[in-house]
């Protein structure tokens, strides 16, 4: 069987089996293996119009998704075929193939329309196809586009102002491309010569009428004009006229097919692998194989639950795990990247800092690529708390490597003064200079030594203070010094005691002053990365509403020249909507520095609840906004 993004044969991925839907495991487990962005491309049609073969085509293969040769519809379901994408080789190439509309052995024709629903939305590029000419019959044919304000929802809660839930379709349904199959029709309109293109604008013209047919037709027309904004048109002549070789036509060798389907064919083709986009959500999350396999999982469900597929829950869904694996990949770098550039000891804790501020950086930026819709922050916080754990296993690490380090030094400078000791070397007349002068080369030779790492102050001080009990015994026992140089020696012995207890005091006030600031840096790491997030998520939504908008009033302008005034004026409310999100999106600085007052505020009372350094963070993230 097939399996991975290279797959030798198509498999079913949503069978529609006694009139219920489910997902097949193994086609799921393929999609889970693919990292990288996806072009979906689905086709939907009529049973028995040629679909399969046409997929076969953008497979490069002349067998893979079943034809049939006789009046029963061979797909049921959904069909899949993921593939190296020809021209874009960091991304693969979705090809879905779906069982045919209007199959007369179906037992439930809501089924139809659930296929339709669900490749619309799986899919970034959406290949409707038909046979003969696009007209009333055709039109009327393509109900199930007008059914889908009723299949799919695209947010949870009713929309404000009276504005129906499809006015959301535009922003994130798939490219429209109807493939007109057995074409035999010359081009013209009016006599004159049209592209295929013009042949389909022309088509989807809403008609003056009071006709229920050409009414029902004109729904149509006017649905894939809303919902639909990139549209393309292809037609294709008879592929051959013998019947009997049409009925097996994945068998005939390309030279006995008709040139110009071939030439239509792969012009086709190109126009797919050059045109057909990345699938992506609303925001401009890029869809993945492993994401794809997410939605499939979370819309199929759904619909057997007797629900409509909501486009917001499903992204919530998606973002709940997508969030978390981002969280994984992000620490799991982070400890990665500081096993491999931290070598303990570290000779300062500053140089280990530094280090962990690149990691975590880099850390920072894994989540922010693979996050979205982060809501509160909840999982960048879980991030902020876990490096900051890691951070601190690590700095105790280094302490514990740097002691052991230290000892081992100390343990070796000292052993011939051990020894001499336990010999009783320095109890004669003379003794407490000979031991002086050899506890001064072990000094000597211990500040020469590197790579003791942070705890090398503290270590050799307690080296010293457990000899203390030893110096003032051999001091107290050499009859070569009077009661004056005795008394002299152990006052600069409390002295030099005390200047070091002193430096080491320094020294840790000093490190405290380096993790704090480290603390800083790392805040404002997260939330200067949080900022370039808001914005550029900011920069996203407003091209997408800029974009609806557009579309909006170029589809009200063209029906208002069409005679149909009360339709366009019925959009108005639509536009007057985007407007207005527009307005709010592009003046809502304020909004975005209130997200970083308040993260900041909350970062800094919760992981750095020890460190007072929350109103001048706040101030921080304030100036630097106003600045920007």
């Amino acid at each position: 069987m097939a399996s991975g993004p290279n797959m030798m044969t198509p498999i079913c991925l949503v069978e529609n089996k006694n009139e219920r839907l489910s997902v097949n495991q193994e086609a799921l487990e393929i999609l889970q293996k693919i990292s990288q962005p996806v072009v979906v491309v689905a086709i939907v049609g009529l049973y028995r119009t040629g679909k399969s073969y046409l997929m076969n085509c953008l497979a490069g293969k002349n067998h893979g998704f079943p034809l049939g040769s006789t009046v029963q519809s061979k797909t049921k379901g959904i069909w899949m075929w993921c593939l190296s994408h020809p021209s874009k080789p960091d991304q693969v190439l979705i090809l879905l193939d779906t069982e045919g509309l209007g199959d007369v052995e179906k037992g439930d024709p809501k089924n139809d329309s659930w296929i339709f629903a669900l490749a619309i939305l799986l899919c970034s590029s959406f290949v409707y196809n038909s046979v003969g000419t696009i007209n009333h019959q055709a039109l009327e044919q393509l109900h199930y586009v007008t059914e889908l304000t009723e299949l799919i929802k695209t947010k949870s809660s009713p929309c404000p102002d009276g504005v129906k839930d499809s006015a959301e379709f535009v922003g994130f349904f798939p490219d429209f491309i109807w493939t007109v199959r057995d074409f035999t029709l010359e081009l013209k309109i009016d006599g004159h010569l049209v592209t295929e293109d013009g042949y389909l604008e022309n088509a989807l013209k809403l008609i003056q009428s009071k006709n229920p047919k050409i009414e029902a037709s004109n729904i149509s027309r006017e649905c894939i004009r809303h919902f639909f904004p990139e549209r393309k048109c292809f037609v294709f002549d008879r592929p051959i006229h013998d019947k009997n070789l049409l009925a097996n036509i994945e068998n005939v060798p390309e030279n006995q097919l008709d040139p110009q389907f071939l030439e239509q064919t792969k012009k086709f083709c190109s126009y797919i692998f050059t045109n057909a986009r990345t699938k992506m959500l609303k925001e401009g999350v890029i869809v993945t194989g492993k994401r794809l396999c997410t939605l499939v999982v979370t819309y199929v469900d759904t619909i057997n639950s007797g629900e409509v597929p909501c486009l917001e829950n499903a992204v919530t869904a998606l973002a709940q795990l997508e969030n978390s694996a981002a969280v994984q990949m992000a620490s799991d770098h982070y400890s990665e990247q500081i096993t491999q550039k931290v070598k303990f000891p570290t000779e300062t804790v500053q140089e280990l800092l530094d280090m962990h501020a690149t990691c975590e950086k880099e850390a920072i930026e894994i989540f922010m690529k693979y996050s979205f819709k982060d809501e509160n922050q909840e999982f960048q916080k879980k991030l902020v708390k876990i490096i900051k754990d890691k951070k601190e296993e690590v700095l105790l690490q280094n302490e514990e490597a740097s002691v052991k380090c230290c000892q081992a030094i100390i343990e070796q400078l000292s052993k011939t003064l051990i020894e001499s000791i336990s010999a009783g070397v320095f109890s004669v007349p003379g003794g407490h200079k000979r031991y002086m002068e050899i506890m001064e080369r072990i000094k000597q030779d211990y500040k020469q030594t590197s790579r003791k790492g942070v705890k090398s102050e503290e270590v050799f001080q307690n080296f010293l203070q457990s000899q203390e009990a030893v110096e003032k015994s051999i001091l107290q026992s050499d009859t070569a010094l009077t009661e004056r140089e005795k008394t002299l020696a152990e006052e600069r012995t409390r002295r030099e005691r005390i200047e070091k207890e002193q430096e080491l005091l320094k020294q840790k006030q000093q490190e405290q002053q380096q993790l704090i600031e480290a603390e800083k840096k790392s805040l404002q790491e997260n939330i200067a990365q949080l900022e370039q997030k808001l914005i550029r998520e900011r920069e996203i939504l407003l091209q997408e509403h800029n974009k609806m908008l557009d579309h909006k009033l170029k589809v009200q302008e063209e029906i208002l020249q069409e005679g149909f005034r009360k339709r366009a004026e019925g959009m108005n409310a639509e536009i007057n909507q985007l407007k207005n999100r527009i307005k709010a999106t592009e003046n809502d600085s304020p909004w975005i520095l209130q997200i970083l007052k308040g993260v900041a505020q909350e970062f800094a009372s919760t992981v750095f609840s020890k460190l007072n350094i929350v109103d001048n963070l706040v101030k921080g993230v304030t100036s630097l906004f106003k600045r920007k």
